[in-house]
This record gives structure tokens, C-alpha cells and sequence, in this order.
């Protein structure tokens, strides 16, 4: 179960003093919770706003998204992408795609979104874009691996976000499982790259803020 950080006032206050979710986004959400398996996978409407935030000021001209799960992320995602800007999002569940295309189509993302079914190690590697931005949020004990496929094809001042850096608070406990060790392991192996600068946000379940300062 992820950890609230916040005092529910506190976090009510901020959604309170937040810009809206569009009327998609809250369906979206909301059918997530009622018919999917793990629905707290979904970014919601704070970490949502963040997204579409940072995507609003980079202006991204080619945005990649390593975990799709609902589409949730990836629409916040693309609301900033520049004219003729395009998202490429990877997940391996094939399950959701049927559900997935029809909120992309219904957010008339349908020709600016390459939605790739399969395992995003196998994938990564086959892309040819140069990425403005790129957001990682999917199988833990793989961040790192991500983080290094996708290193040398985001472009020199451009930004990579990970999702889930404080895993529930299990980062800072004594007794750890593989992924709370992965984990851990990816926040060290950024804060320590001497190419980036980081920043560690504890936004919701934690997202840290990469950005390339050195090839």
C-alpha cells in the first residue's frame, strides 16, 4: 500500500489549490479504480497536473513514457507536447490495449501517440527519436537498466522523471525487499551520475527530476 506523506487536510488543501482534471482524466481515473487490478498504479490528479506542468514548460517535441498502464500519465504527458510533437509509450500488458487506444482516441491522440506493446528492455534499444522527455514508471528492478537504454538518446539538456522513488517510505527502512533494493539502487546510481542533476520530489509516492547536463 503506498504511504500517505501527507496529512489527508494537507493533501486535500493542495488538490484544492491544484488546476482541474479534464472530464476524461476523471473518468479514466475513476474507471481504473472500479475495473482494473492495482488501480493506486495510476498517477491520479496531483502527480497528473505535475506531469502535464513540466510538459507544458519543456514543450517536448518527442516525449517517451516507460510503463502505460490505464493511459492516465501519458494524456497529461502530451497536453504539452509542441505542434506536430509526438509521445511513444511502451507496456507489456497487452490486456489493456483495447481500453488504452480507445482513451487516446477519445483524447483525440491518436496519430500523435505510438503506443508499443512488449518488453521495454527489447524495445528501447529498436528507437530512433532523440527524446526531450522521457518519464520511467514501470517494473522496479528494472530502472536502472531504462535509465542507462535510454541515457545517450535524450537530448543534452533534456529531462527524464521517475516514478515511485520512494516506494511506500520502504527506501528508508532497515528490512527491504528486491524492489525497495532496486529501487534504492537507482535513486544512489542518479544522485551519484555525474552528468545530470537531480532533484528528489515527494510528490506522492516520490518522482525524481533528472535532467542531462552532460552527455
Amino acid at each position: 500500500m503506498e504511504m500517505d506523506f501527507l496529512p489527508k487536510e494537507i493533501d486535500d488543501y493542495a488538490l484544492g489549490h491544484t488546476s482541474p482534471e479534464s472530464d476524461l482524466l476523471k473518468k479514466i481515473n475513476r474507471e481504473t479504480h472500479a475495473e482494473i487490478l492495482m488501480p493506486r498504479m495510476v498517477s491520479g490528479h496531483l502527480q497528473g497536473r505535475f506531469l502535464s506542468m513540466v510538459s507544458h514548460m519543456i514543450q517536448p517535441q518527442v516525449v517517451l513514457e516507460i510503463g502505460t498502464y490505464t493511459g492516465y500519465s501519458a494524456i497529461c504527458l502530451a497536453e504539452g507536447l509542441a505542434p506536430n510533437g509526438k509521445l511513444v509509450t511502451i507496456d507489456v500488458n497487452e490486456e489493456l490495449e483495447t481500453r488504452v487506444r480507445s482513451y487516446f482516441s477519445q483524447a483525440g491522440l491518436e496519430n500523435r501517440v505510438d503506443y508499443l506493446i512488449g518488453d521495454a528492455a527489447k524495445l528501447i534499444p529498436t528507437l530512433v527519436d532523440q527524446f526531450d522527455l522521457v518519464f520511467i514508471d514501470a517494473d522496479k528492478e528494472n530502472y536502472s537498466l531504462y535509465y542507462d537504454l535510454i541515457f545517450d538518446k535524450v537530448r543534452l539538456g533534456g529531462f527524464i522523471l521517475a516514478d515511485n522513488v520512494l516506494w511506500s517510505g520502504k527506501v528508508v527502512q532497515s528490512k527491504i525487499d528486491k524492489d525497495t533494493k532496486a529501487v534504492r539502487e537507482f535513486n544512489r546510481k542518479v544522485a551519484d551520475d555525474p552528468r545530470v542533476t537531480t532533484m528528489l520530489l515527494p510528490l506522492r509516492d516520490g518522482i525524481m527530476l533528472i535532467k542531462k547536463a552532460k552527455n
